[in-house]
């Protein structure tokens, strides 16, 4: 007889949301986590009593209400709305690209101007189906926007000409001929009052955790406890790479602690020209409004600063690579992964597939309801 009835392997969103339905439901759990803390790439880490994004910047934002109704379960969510900058060689312009941003551009006032200026600039370039992401920006924006906010930083992000980037990945970039700043088009939206760590440990409240434990290095022993994994770890080495490595963007931070209030008075400015090497810069409290849980204005300031770079073995791996040669190697890795009766394959690294936060939740909701009914 198994000791535990699901053997959890990550601790991060999609195995904290199933660990805590299958407990609920009267399962024995135990999650594993190979680094030495639980959340995932959504942990934060208290810096001068500033929740800071380790792993990067994540905003929760959601249109499903159950969802919503799931994750304010494990935490009160501040009222935080998303309104980057982008900073191109010290011009700032609005994000999402709204009329501030056609304002600051080419001076003008009205949507139809605003309009007017992307079609011909659209007709200009000749772009009727758009190819790439290239041509798809610059139907969407026109090509003044295209060369100054998303070109470079584009390149940047992805290490490849956005000529040579599928056009869907643009596609989700929101346009507004409106003067509204929140990037997200949601209805729910916010960051969890004391941090995403303290989510998720209350998600996993009750549940037994073994941090520091990989389980592709000792899966026989592991394997043996439960009757079933679920297996939240990169697909293709599961297999040990055995049809090959898919390839993923990877990001590395710079983080500093700055003796001063406010450093940039934004969460997040994105650097939009080719020059400058990283992509963007954080300011952590401002997801917070600058204050503790108290209240409290906070005296320093936290700043990291982003890179994007090819992953290399040892690497976070972050960002799926969208293109046909991956999503080839994916499909023969997902028929292996189909042949693994008692293994369940999750999240962006087990499924090979960018999510949103909202969408894993939802995703690893599904496959519980799945798992239950059977």
């Amino acid at each position: 007889m198994s000791k535990y009835d699901y053997l959890i392997v990550g601790a991060g969103l999609y195995g904290a949301v199933f660990a805590h339905k299958a407990k609920k439901a009267g399962k024995k759990v135990l999650v594993i986590e190979k680094r030495d803390h639980i959340a995932g790439n959504i942990y934060t880490k208290k810096i001068e009593g500033i929740n800071v994004h380790q792993y990067g910047a994540h905003i929760f934002h959601t249109n499903n209400r159950q969802v919503w109704d799931f994750v304010c379960q494990f935490a009160v969510f501040n009222r935080f709305t998303n309104s980057p900058v982008a900073n191109y060689k010290g011009e700032l312009y609005s994000l999402p690209f709204n009329m501030y941003t056609f304002n600051k551009m080419w001076g003008i006032t009205t949507p139809d101007e605003a309009r007017e200026i992307i079609e011909r600039q659209r007709r200009e370039a000749g772009i009727i189906n758009p190819a790439n992401l290239e041509e798809q920006a610059i139907s969407l924006v026109g090509r003044d926007i295209y060369e100054k906010l998303i070109k470079g930083y584009t390149m940047k992000q992805w290490g490849r000409d956005c000529s040579e980037l599928p056009a869907f990945i643009i596609k989700r970039l929101p346009v507004r001929f409106t003067f509204d700043n929140n990037y997200f088009n949601a209805l729910y939206q916010g960051i969890p009052v004391g941090g995403y760590t303290k989510l998720v440990e209350n998600m996993l409240e009750g549940i037994e955790i073994r941090l520091g434990t990989d389980y592709l290095v000792n899966k026989r022993e592991l394997d043996s406890l439960a009757g079933h994994v679920v297996y939240t770890g990169a697909i293709d080495a599961y297999f040990n790479y055995c049809l090959g490595n898919l390839e993923y963007r990877t990001v590395s931070f710079e983080t500093e602690v700055l003796e001063m209030p406010n450093f940039q008075g934004n969460a997040a400015v994105n650097y939009t020209d080719s020059e400058t090497p990283y992509t963007r810069i954080i300011e952590h409290k401002w997801f917070e409004f600058g204050r503790d849980e108290e209240g409290r204005e906070l005296p320093k300031t936290v700043i990291s600063r982003e890179y994007s770079r090819e992953w290399k073995p040892g690497d976070e791996p972050y960002y799926p690579v969208n293109d046909e040669k991956n999503a080839a190697l994916y499909d023969n890795y997902k028929k292996l992964a189909e042949k693994e009766t008692n293994v369940i394959f999750g999240g962006r690294l087990g499924e090979y597939k960018y999510y949103d936060m909202d969408a894993v939740i939802k995703a690893a909701l599904d496959k519980w309801e799945e798992c239950s009914s059977c």
